[in-house]
């Protein structure tokens, strides 16, 4: 085992939630590399000051160029606002460091293919942040699909919801400011579609609708003026999956009551999966073909028996949580920088489920199916 150093540019929840998990990945999986916590970059010094303080940074910055001219750090950790992600990975690339950005880490499609082919040709190790597919219950139900066990797909129901800009006076930010992407279809709906992708592959068709429920918000908390929303706040998706079957997804963050649900139900001609993200240490399964009188769906709960949890806990139905399944997450992308398989999801696949959500703008603005380029 030998270290590598880290810088993570950003402080905020994301920027914590990679630190947690690099800091716990070390301890936590054997044989990985051992991470070690160098610079922390933020535009604004008392936070990046502050977060090197509380979580054992070597040293901070506001500057986060300062990170890629340092020789000591080999992994940069991209989690600033979207608009940003595109020249702070390639640059760090062209510095010949492994990138991890949060997603979406571009606006559209062909930033994300540059971002991609930049990737490619470096030859380093990228990862994007869709750590929800990371849960042990997840690898399971793709496995119970690859095995045969559900038999034939023949649908799938997918949603994202949230309800953090259902209140009309969130003000204004960077999240409605259309030059970094689209609204909560490239928010929310990238986890979904994303998670579609890992159970059931390739999107090829879409059919969208796109909301913006909110017209408008203020320009700072409690301000008066209010500056035009320009984004969606609700998508609704019918999918065709290159494997056969339809579907729908739909991405909403004015979900009032909904603080996580992120799940599906998919249904297939010898069994259902059900899950939701609200109790992510389950799995409905129903096998068809039981007595009648006996028959329902049944709970799997994770434990030891779903690697990696044993690593956790030793004990089923103690759960994982949010920050575990960074910490899975980061500790594939240590080992594939180590020299083992790429488990992903990497910019490649960020471009992919980037042109689902291109493709479900272009099909709601035109009133029709798409094919996904």
């Amino acid at each position: 085992m030998r270290d590598i150093g880290i810088g993570v540019i950003g402080t905020g929840f994301m920027g914590k939630a990679h630190t947690f998990a690099y800091r716990a990945a070390g301890g936590i999986f054997p044989g990985s590399l051992q991470p070690v916590l160098q610079t922390v970059a933020d535009i604004n010094s008392s936070a990046a000051q502050q977060a090197a303080k509380q979580f054992g940074f070597k040293s901070w910055t506001s500057d986060w160029r300062e990170l890629l001219a340092d020789p000591a750090i080999e992994i940069i950790s991209i989690t600033t606002p979207n608009a940003t992600h595109k020249e702070m990975s390639l640059a760090a690339l062209a510095a010949g460091k492994h990138v991890h950005c949060e997603k979406p880490i571009a606006p559209d499609a062909a930033t994300a293919e540059e971002m991609a082919r930049a990737a490619q040709a470096s030859g380093l190790v990228t990862q994007v942040g869709f750590n929800y597919i990371k849960n042990p219950v997840l690898k399971l139900a793709r496995e119970m699909i690859a095995n045969g066990e559900l038999g034939e797909i023949t649908g799938f129901r997918g949603v994202h919801a949230e309800d953090f800009m259902a209140d009309p006076e969130v003000p204004y930010s960077w999240r409605f400011d259309r030059t970094g992407g689209a609204g909560a279809i490239a928010d929310l709906g990238s986890h979904i579609i994303g998670m579609a992708r890992f159970l059931l592959g390739p999107i090829a068709e879409v059919n969208a609708a796109l909301e913006t429920v909110v017209k408008s918000r203020p320009i700072a908390p409690g301000a008066s003026e209010r500056r035009a929303v320009e984004v969606d706040d609700i998508a609704r998706l019918t999918v065709r999956f290159a494997r056969g079957c339809g579907g729908t997804i739909e991405a909403n963050w004015v979900a009032t009551g909904r603080k996580m649900q992120l799940g599906f139900e998919l249904h297939g001609t010898k069994g259902s999966l059900v899950y939701t993200q609200e109790r992510l240490n389950e799995l409905l399964y129903y096998p068809a073909g039981g007595n009648p009188k006996t028959t329902g769906f049944v709970r799997i709960e994770s434990g030891p028996q779903h690697a990696p949890y044993g690593l956790f806990c030793v004990a089923p139905g103690h759960q994982l949580g949010f920050n575990d399944l960074k910490t899975i997450e980061m500790a594939e992308f240590l080992a594939a920088i180590n020299g083992g398989p790429k488990a992903g999801p990497d910019f490649e696949e960020a471009w992919e489920i980037q042109k689902i959500v291109d493709t479900a703008i272009k099909s709601s603005q035109l009133r029709q199916w798409l094919t996904v380029a």
